[in-house]
């Protein structure tokens, strides 16, 4: 060995220098030797085992994300439904809650159709019905048994229930309603003449805003769903071309905020706290005006699910009773 090699030797072994092709230390080696590896220390003594705690459940939360105008369709656009526009469209006909029930498969998706067991054509009007977000308009319909709550309100009307939305990345399935409207006929449904009354959830408001400058549209509710696209609203009920002949009811829960900004900008705007327990807990004024803006006391799915709204408010509109 070289006398410079021996000095370096020294210096890197003081200094703790390692080569790519040193050994691992020590404590990371496997050992090969004869002799056997030092027994590892005993575990502390502890009085009770130590276990780790349960992940927590995953639950959906109580009020779900807000929708929003993420993928808008512009209502001076309104992209056409996708099908032939001219075939009859499948359905399956039953009863359910003493009604007639039909289910129409469409390009858009499925199309609850509901008469009440004394429906009468020459004087009933209809109610589209359009669902919030998480559900699709099969989920609804079953969920929360709307055959059923429209059979409470004991309105003569024809009751529509189209697919909407889940989602803020889905787009509107029915930009215009007159798609819609024709494809309940295309199912050979004979559509009435009378008041057309348009009742949407949630995240509905982006299929319903879409509609306000439909001439058939005489009445819009809003179930907890003034979360934007407030210009559309204002529209139907101030600016639009037929809006002297529209109304609106606006319940709020979790957008009280927003629907209670958007009454106060009116003075012709009703507002009341809690929905009634009857139609007659309305007073003359809150049934007349063109903008009832109704305080809930059930929260956002509560007031599709009681049964204590929807049939309620159904009969606060120019539709027939039964």
């Amino acid at each position: 060995m070289t006398k410079s090699l021996a000095i370096y030797l020294v210096l890197a072994s003081t200094l703790g220098i390692a080569h790519a092709d040193d050994p691992m230390p020590v404590e990371e080696q496997t050992s090969t030797a004869s002799e056997p590896a030092p027994e590892p220390a005993p575990a502390p003594v502890v009085d009770e085992p130590v276990t780790e705690p349960d992940p927590a459940p995953i639950t959906k939360p109580a009020t779900p994300p807000r929708a929003r105008l993420s993928n808008p369709t512009p209502r001076t656009i309104r992209p056409r439904v996708n099908d032939d526009g001219e075939s009859r469209l499948e359905k399956k006909e039953d009863t359910v809650a003493g009604g007639r029930h039909f289910r129409i498969k469409t390009a858009q998706g499925s199309v609850h159709v509901w008469f009440p067991e004394d429906y009468d054509r020459e004087t009933a009007g209809t109610v589209v019905y359009v669902h919030g977000y998480w559900t699709d308009a099969d989920g609804a319909w079953r969920d929360y048994e709307l055959a059923r709550q429209f059979r409470a309100s004991r309105q003569n009307a024809m009751f529509v229930v189209p697919d909407a939305p889940s989602n803020n990345e889905e787009s509107v399935h029915w930009p215009a309603l007159s798609d819609l409207r024709k494809a309940v006929s295309r199912a050979n449904i004979k559509i009435p003449d009378g008041p057309v009354v348009v009742m949407g959830h949630s995240g509905a408001f982006r299929t319903v805003m879409q509609w306000v400058d439909n001439r058939v549209v005489d009445q819009i509710i809003l179930l907890d769903a003034l979360y934007a696209g407030e210009s559309a609203f204002d529209e139907f009920i101030k600016s639009g071309k037929r809006a002297d002949d529209h109304k609106l009811i606006v319940v709020a829960a979790s957008t009280a905020q927003e629907s209670k900004s958007f009454a106060n900008k009116y003075k012709f705007a009703v507002a009341r706290e809690k929905m009634p327990d009857s139609v007659g807990g309305f007073s003359k004024r809150e049934r007349g005006a063109k903008l009832l803006y109704i305080r809930s006391q059930y929260e956002h799915m509560q007031i599709v699910t009681s049964k204590k709204v929807i049939p309620m408010l159904l009969r606060v509109t120019p539709l027939k009773a039964l």
